[in-house]
């Protein structure tokens, strides 16, 4: 199966949005080892809670969208949103490429949600450390969540360790650009405690999982 198309970093309305690092289409040897941990650790909590339905906030252009399509049919309702404009057309672009309405992909910010559709679970993969008020996404997440929600962020500073050694953002302390939020696994177990009843934390380096449901 040919791979999707990506989106390089580009600017929109002043922020950066696309691909510093396309790791899903890596040939590197390394990145493709730590890609596939992340990719087994997230399958694993989706197949431990069976979700009907499953929402991507911040999908980007639509890998693990179209992903649930693959794994468990096109009539599974599988959706993202994206706050981009750009890159939700690049989503709709790999979803007819990959026989997916592009009608399942939209243009939402995650501080909104209000055109997402409700979903068993929802997935923030690699978004809140991009945020200038993560606290108000996750309420807003909380708000819009239904029963589970599995988030995930870069685990520092380990993350940062990981770019140094491939000689990436020295000048930065191996921060990638665009990442102005920064959690060891503590901190946001921490963070997200406040807001959803933490089920099961994992590590597939250099990243922190968590499973969450909806607090009562």
């Amino acid at each position: 199966m040919s791979p999707l198309q990506t989106v390089s970093k580009i600017t929109e309305n002043g922020i950066d949005v696309g691909n510093y690092y396309d790791k899903y289409n890596s040939t590197n040897v390394i990145a493709r080892y730590l890609t596939r941990g992340f990719e087994k650790a997230l399958l694993k909590y989706v197949e431990q809670i069976h979700p009907h339905s499953i929402h991507e906030v911040g999908c980007g252009e639509g890998f693990w969208v179209l992903k649930w399509k693959e794994l468990y049919g096109n009539d599974f309702q599988s959706t993202g949103s994206d706050f981009s404009q750009k890159v939700i057309e690049i989503a709709r672009k790999n979803a007819k490429v990959r026989h997916a309405s592009p009608d399942i992909f939209q243009t939402d910010s995650v501080y909104d949600l209000t055109d997402s559709p409700h979903a068993d679970l929802l997935l923030c993969s690699e978004v809140l450390e991009h945020l200038d008020s993560p606290e108000q996404a996750l309420l807003r997440l909380a708000e819009k969540a239904t029963k589970y929600v599995i988030i995930s962020v870069p685990n520092e500073p380990i993350w940062r360790v990981c770019n140094m050694m491939r000689f990436k953002y020295l000048k930065d302390l191996g921060n990638t650009p665009g990442h102005i939020q920064h959690w060891s696994r503590k901190q946001i177990a921490k963070l997200v405690g406040n807001y959803f009843q933490i089920i099961d934390i994992c590590s597939p380096l250099p990243w922190t999982m968590l499973l969450c449901e909806k607090k009562l």
